[in-house]
């Protein structure tokens, strides 16, 4: 994975600030100079009655989402930042808004990513797992930043999972990304079937490392072993004790993907 990619991240590492609550009702209007990142979300928080907030942070079955985010023109912000509207509908010449905001079941999730390579053409998935106290669209807007200001060439895919974006519900938070370990690994099998998927990167985020771990342990002893394509695990302010980090490590065992650990300013890779 590019080394910028987890530089701009670390820009951005707290939730974004609060914006109008009909954030994924799409805009319809368009901006010169504006960009896009057209993601696939996958999650395990129930879906919310409000449409303008999708997603909640209630507990849910694995479900899919396609959203397009509109990202205004590199002149009107600074990498790194994220500029949630004031008012709604958001101003794509000047605000991070929704273009599109879809509900998909497992088939149509299918179909987005047959959309975006093929056995010929084959490409590769970046996947963010962000991290404690985060609402649905801290996660959604976050990462449209990280994979717009990286210019990585990924095929972007949300893993997000339910949290009550509160300082105050630690322990519901950790229990429910613990809660979503086998719905990250059927999406991780998922991606791995797929022919037209040649590596699969991770990019984890707080508590979300804590989920990619026990995630990747499950598997490689459900399936003893890793596979192949899961290539690269890029682990940004893991909040997992490290003594429970080496065990993990041990249990995941040989082959295993490339780790490297992001830490304040110092960054360790693991072979």
């Amino acid at each position: 994975m590019n080394r910028p990619l987890v530089l701009i991240f670390a820009f951005g590492l707290a939730s974004c600030a609060s914006g109008p609550e009909k954030l994924f009702v799409p805009v319809a209007a368009t901006a010169p100079g504006a960009s896009s990142v057209d993601m696939l979300v996958a999650t395990t928080r129930r879906p919310s009655a409000d449409p303008g907030e999708m997603y909640s942070g209630e507990r849910g079955a694995l479900g899919f989402a396609n959203v397009v985010v509109s990202i205004p023109p590199d002149s009107a912000r600074r990498a790194g930042e994220i500029q949630l509207p004031r008012t709604s509908p958001g101003d794509p010449a000047a605000d991070f808004v929704t273009t599109k905001a879809n509900r998909l079941d497992a088939k149509a999730a299918q179909a987005w990513l047959a959309s975006h390579g093929s056995a010929r053409n084959k490409h590769r998935v970046l996947i963010f797992v962000h991290g404690y106290n985060n609402r649905f669209g801290d996660a959604v807007f976050r990462f449209a930043q990280i994979v717009h200001d990286s210019d990585a060439e990924v095929t972007p895919i949300l893993f997000t999972w339910p949290s009550r974006a509160s300082v105050f519900a630690y322990g519901y938070d950790r229990e429910s990304a613990n809660l979503s370990r086998d719905a990250f690994e059927q999406l991780l099998v998922m991606l791995v079937r797929d022919p037209a998927v040649h590596e699969i990167d991770i990019l984890a985020h707080s508590m979300g490392n804590f989920l990619a771990i026990e995630t990747l342990r499950q598997m490689a002893i459900r399936h003893r072993r890793i596979p192949a394509k899961i290539g690269d695990v890029m682990l940004a302010a893991p909040d997992v004790d490290v003594d429970v980090f080496r065990n993990e490590i041990a249990d995941i065992g040989d082959p295993h993907p490339q780790f490297t650990l992001f830490a304040s300013s110092n960054s360790k890779s693991i072979n």
